[in-house]
């Protein structure tokens, strides 16, 4: 079975058409970079695989649970964790208590709780830094923090936007290095991502998006070497 199913789905604001026929499919432990160029719709369809827009037509399915439409929260619980392109962090909170906010939406025990994020910002190599305020950490640390808060749902699918996005070479190492630690925990990782050469090496498969629509899907060699790929990023 799938983990996830995106079945023509297509999002409209007014005239403007984001999303058009958009179809594609996830399966278990595995790394899925959505790329394209700017304005090709990717964050629409991440929104609508979270809950934050409902499709205007298709359906979007979590194994055998239909999540069209669902609200963000619905989406959470059923097993989809997000990160956002720009880090939303409790800034006052420390990073402790910002994945605790994640982990308490499964566990109202806060003992567990705080265990639960102890353990996920070791994992995301942020264990040294879990009695700081999040805002006085640096972007990628954030962008691990925020992870870590998403990792707190259990989900078992983990939409990630960009988190590899303006890291110098060492960050971008340490952020290649969490994907993969993620997936070899067994959940799935869809990332929207600008840095291809940081996920081309590491997905399973690129699914590329061009004005909305679609217009390659497969292994990172293949679609590195399609005319379509080339023609939307160059232009031509």
């Amino acid at each position: 079975m799938d983990l996830l199913r995106v079945e023509s789905v297509s999002k409209k604001f007014g005239g403007l058409v984001a999303n058009n026929d958009v179809s594609f499919t996830m399966g278990e432990q595995e790394i899925v970079g959505l790329i394209g160029p700017n304005g090709a719709g990717k964050t629409t369809l991440f929104n609508c695989i979270a809950g934050y827009y409902p499709p205007s037509a298709g359906e979007i399915w979590l194994q055998d649970v239909n999540i069209s439409g669902m609200s963000p929260e619905q989406c959470a619980r059923a097993g989809v964790g997000r990160t956002f392109q720009i880090p939303r962090t409790f800034a006052s909170l420390t990073a402790q208590e910002n994945v605790m906010v994640g982990a308490l939406l499964k566990n109202h025990r806060v003992k567990a709780a705080r265990q639960r994020a102890s353990e996920l910002l070791t994992f995301v190599n942020l264990g040294h830094r879990s009695d700081k305020p999040a805002g006085s950490m640096t972007i990628s640390e954030q962008k691990r923090l925020a992870v870590a808060r998403a990792l707190a749902l259990d989900p078992k699918l983990l939409l990630m936007d960009e988190v590899m996005a303006g890291l110098n070479p060492s960050e971008l190492r340490e952020a290649v290095e969490v994907v993969l630690k993620i997936r070899a925990g067994g959940i799935s990782c869809l990332i929207v991502e600008h840095v291809l050469e940081a996920i081309m090496p590491i997905a399973n498969r690129i699914v590329v998006l061009d004005y909305g629509k679609k217009i390659a899907d497969g292994r990172p060699s293949d679609v590195s070497n399609d005319p379509h790929v080339i023609a939307a990023y160059l232009g031509e």
